[in-house]
């Protein structure tokens, strides 16, 4: 095997040729001048590894540390004086490269490990899965899971805010502390990196509701989708308040339609709860059992035996259609209660209808029961008003 020394540049590992293919040996091995034990090992195909070589108990030993360029001459020279200090205390830093070679990457620990888990043990798995395809994935999946520092979550939450709203911020920062909670339960990590991260203030105060006109317009271009019982999930969702999870989540067996009845075995609060049913929430019902009362699941998915996952697809479809922006899925909660509020019902009783467990989280919507309020007050003045010139 040739072996050469020079100072490691990238410029001068570039012009590298590949070994000799006709050489007795596998590869070309140079020696970095500036850091000891630090090589490059080039093959017959021009492919360029970095390789650790140290002795250990006496004998010699060789870690390979990453594939150029892949992995730069600057990175390789700190991995390297990270091995040769573990060697001056007595570690073999082959024990650890094994170690880091079984850890799993982000993706492979959040599909095989926390999501099983979570689908057993959290009533919003799904969303879970949400946030981890579409953003965590992306900006982690590859990354080694131990390799995720606290600055690189920190950043993720701030882009997060940036490219979305503080609360959705978060929501994806508590799904990370959760997940490296765990990691760090079962011997994965040696340090949750979300700790001492501080959340983004939330403006709850600040609500999107749907307008009657708005409503008009959604059940029109509800008539026009074809996805059925996602669209009847969405009114479901309008004309009960509920979360989305719970409604995703009802089974046929726990709705009474004949005292127009829903029991919730478990809530977002840890209790069970009934949800009254209006007429219009029986008949979506009624007209959705007339197929697919071959599944136990109120609002099935593709697979019966499933519930439907998320019906966001079909709500963008018809936002679209009828014309409606900015609305998520969770303001047609928000909805239901600013009608109540504006019908002139109580917070108390709104409380019950949206099963919060304590009264401030229903204080939101205290602004629209002042303009109910208003109103009364001026009818009760004009009537007064009224009697008064009668009495002149």
């Amino acid at each position: 095997m040739k072996t050469s020394k020079f100072r490691f540049n990238n410029r001068a590992l570039d012009q590298l040729p590949p070994h000799a293919a006709d050489s007795p040996s596998r590869s070309a091995e140079y020696s970095d001048s500036e850091v000891i034990g630090l090589r490059i090992l080039v093959s017959k195909q021009g492919r360029k590894f970095f390789y650790f070589r140290f002795t250990f108990g006496g004998e010699k030993r060789a870690v390979k540390v990453g594939e150029y360029p892949a992995l730069d001459v600057q990175t390789a020279r700190k991995l390297a004086l990270e091995m040769r200090a573990k060697v001056d205390r007595g570690i073999n830093p082959q024990l650890d490269n094994a170690a880091m070679i079984a850890m799993p990457t982000f993706a492979e620990f959040g599909r095989n490990e926390y999501l099983p888990f979570a689908r057993k043990t959290k009533r919003s798995a799904n969303d879970d899965e949400c946030r981890l395809r579409v953003h965590a994935f992306k900006k982690f999946g590859t990354r080694k899971l131990n390799d995720i520092s606290t600055r690189d979550i920190q950043q993720f939450h701030a882009d997060m805010k940036e490219s979305h709203c503080p609360a959705t911020a978060n929501r994806h920062l508590s799904l990370l502390s959760r997940m490296f909670k765990l990691a760090l339960q079962w011997g994965r990590v040696e340090r949750n990196p979300c700790t001492g991260i501080t959340k983004f203030k939330e403006n709850n105060q600040s609500q999107r509701f749907l307008t009657p006109d708005e409503i008009k317009k959604m059940y029109a271009a509800m008539e026009r989708e074809p996805n059925k019982v996602a669209v009847a999930a969405l009114k479901f969702l309008l004309l009960t308040g509920v979360r989305k999870e719970e409604a995703l989540q009802a089974q046929w067996h726990h709705i009474d339609m004949e005292n127009g009845l829903w029991h919730l075995p478990q809530t977002k609060s840890g209790r069970g709860r009934y949800v009254q049913l209006s007429s219009e929430a029986q008949a979506v019902l009624k007209e959705l059992g007339k197929h697919s009362a071959s599944s136990k699941w109120v609002f099935p998915g593709r697979d019966e035996g499933k519930p439907l996952n998320n019906p966001r697809k079909a709500f963008d479809r018809v936002l679209q259609a009828a014309g409606i922006e900015h609305l998520r899925l969770h303001d047609l909660r928000h909805s239901f209660a600013s009608l109540a509020a504006n019908a002139g019902i109580s917070l108390t009783v709104i409380q019950n209808l949206l099963g919060h467990k304590s009264p401030i989280q229903t204080m939101r919507y205290s602004h629209l029961m002042n303009s109910t309020l208003r109103d009364a007050t001026e009818s009760v003045a004009a009537a007064i008003g009224r009697s008064g010139q009668q009495g002149m």
